[in-house]
């Protein structure tokens, strides 16, 4: 037989359209995704060690030590590191294998332990697999940042999604562990009990979630004492207070947050959270209304993006790595949308991944990072926006109509 040109240049895209099928399936592929992000941990680990610019990890690894001490694990420790511990007792069994390491290796695996987290959460999500790993994708410029930190809000991220999860499966015992696990850490884990409706047996649940708390409560004694630990959560709460006064300030690298950016835009620190409190869950309570969407997966899809954006932009406490978890809210949005997406979708999450994701990098201009964004705690104001639509949204619209299956 005989080939002729026109036969080689009709078969060109078709081999083009293979090789770019290939590329999308090597690239949305979940091995990929771990890779990246144990990559980005890695990196960002043996950069921020080698600079000595590891302040967060010699806090978390101190809480072990000063565990294994009984010295008070929310007291200031000038000549160790700045700043104070905020992580509950339980934290010190958590960074202890870290701990145990030199400074060089045990910086690394620790983010690289939140790495895999994160990622356990993105996968165990009710959507199609490349649907996740683009959310994956979509986050790794915000783990980034927050892995530059050591935060433990990577992790978290992966703790809250992955509560969700076994609640959605009906894996009750395993979502009450998480939940626990991330409340007694940082408060923040606690929003995990918004998905308490979708459970399937809720006795099992709540019995699961007692037995987790109890153990979970006391178990950091086995590096000191029963009476040190009952003594160290009465200092972690009140160490939480006065870090949420001190946080509500108009020059603070906290309260990057709804009234954060309502206090500095009118430059008025004496501004209360409460009201901004009371209205923002009475809005994200309403949806619980619509009993009748809760069977469907793309509601309670909605409802994860809700309750991971709730937490940051409603939190005082929120600063520039926190966003991991707001910006992960914001992709599983964007992701859950029936095609085709609108224009305005499309471009409130350009927004949100320019304003909120790129804007603490040096890719985006200083001048506007400096002069705005910061001072007015501006990284906020996306998440607010999609935040507003999504309680819009959960409202409003037919879950049924919207296929979330691969």
């Amino acid at each position: 037989m005989t080939i002729t040109a026109v036969d080689q240049i009709s078969a060109l895209p078709s081999v083009e359209s293979d090789q770019k099928s290939k590329f999308y399936n090597i690239l949305l592929s979940r091995r990929f995704v771990f890779s990246l992000f144990i990559l980005i941990a890695l990196i960002t680990g043996v950069k921020q060690y080698t600079r000595g610019s590891y302040n967060n990890y010699k806090i978390f690894k101190h809480t072990f030590l000063h565990s294994l001490s009984e010295k008070p694990l929310f007291a200031e420790y000038p000549g160790e590191y700045g700043d104070s511990n905020h992580y509950g007792p339980v934290f010190a069994l958590l960074i202890a294998p870290f701990a145990l390491l030199p400074d060089s290796l045990g910086t690394s695996f620790w983010n690289i332990a939140n790495a895999l987290v994160l990622c356990m959460g993105f996968y165990s999500l009710p959507l199609p697999l490349r649907t996740r790993s683009i959310i994956a994708l979509l986050c790794a410029h915000e783990a980034l940042g927050a892995m530059l930190s050591f935060q433990f809000n990577v992790g978290l991220t992966g703790l809250i999604m992955l509560s969700f999860s076994y609640m959605h499966k009906g894996k009750e015992v395993k979502s009450a562990f998480a939940i626990v696990l991330g409340t007694l850490i940082k408060l923040y884990g606690i929003v995990g009990l918004a998905f308490f409706f979708f459970s399937k047996n809720k006795l099992k649940l709540i019995v699961s979630g007692l037995m987790a708390l109890a153990v979970l409560f006391i178990l950091p004694a086995i590096l000191s004492s029963p009476e040190f630990i009952i003594r160290s959560y009465t200092d972690w709460f009140i160490s939480l207070k006065e870090k949420n006064m001190q946080n509500v300030s108009l020059t603070s690298m906290q309260d990057i947050s709804f009234m954060g950016m309502v206090r500095r835009l009118m430059q008025d620190a004496s501004i209360p959270n409460l009201p901004f409190l009371i209205g923002g869950l009475f809005l994200f309570f309403l949806p619980y209304a619509r009993t009748s969407q809760y069977q469907h997966t793309a509601y309670r899809l909605m409802l994860l993006a809700s309750v991971l954006i709730f937490t940051v932009i409603f939190s005082s406490g929120s600063e520039s790595p926190t966003y991991i978890i707001a910006f992960t809210g914001v992709s599983i949005w964007f992701m859950v949308q029936a095609p085709p997406k609108s224009k305005g979708i499309l471009f409130l999450f350009v927004f949100a991944f320019l304003l909120t994701s790129m804007s603490p990098s040096d890719l985006f201009p200083k001048i506007i990072r400096d002069t705005y964004i910061k001072p007015y705690s501006l990284k906020a104001l996306p998440c607010v926006l999609v935040w507003f639509i999504i309680i819009y949204q959960m409202l409003t619209i037919d879950f049924k109509k919207i296929n979330t299956h691969a």
